[in-house]
């Protein structure tokens, strides 16, 4: 079993930036995979950006490409999400997700915490 807690959501205005944090325990030696996801008020949840544990190799969604990036610290068994220029649009709850071996999609998800984009 894998958990997984977010934190580092909060209100901030259009322009600024926040850092988003996903610290994973349990049997982390089993992920694959970690991504981010938000979803908005009325929206459907939608994938935002992940990183494979194994080489670092990173994949992001075309709204967020040359804004947010992704990272990891294996040693802490935590994946970051750094967001700058961040939009009204962003506004969302975040919710961090992990892949595990074997399994082929995300199956461990976090919590979520909230972003709050203000114009």
């Amino acid at each position: 079993q894998v958990q997984l807690v977010e934190s580092g959501g909060g209100s901030v205005q259009a322009g600024g930036s926040l850092r988003l944090s996903c610290a994973a325990s349990g049997r982390t030696s089993s992920i694959f995979s970690m991504g981010w996801f938000r979803q908005a008020p009325g929206k459907e949840r939608e994938f935002v950006a992940r990183i494979r544990r194994s080489d670092g190799n990173t994949y992001y969604a075309d709204s967020v490409k040359g804004r947010f990036t992704i990272s990891r610290d294996n040693a802490k068994n935590t994946v970051y999400l750094q967001m700058n220029s961040l939009k009204s649009e962003d506004t969302a709850v975040y919710y961090c997700a992990a892949v595990r071996d074997g399994m082929g999609q995300y199956d461990t998800w976090g919590q979520g915490t909230q972003v709050t984009v203000s114009s």
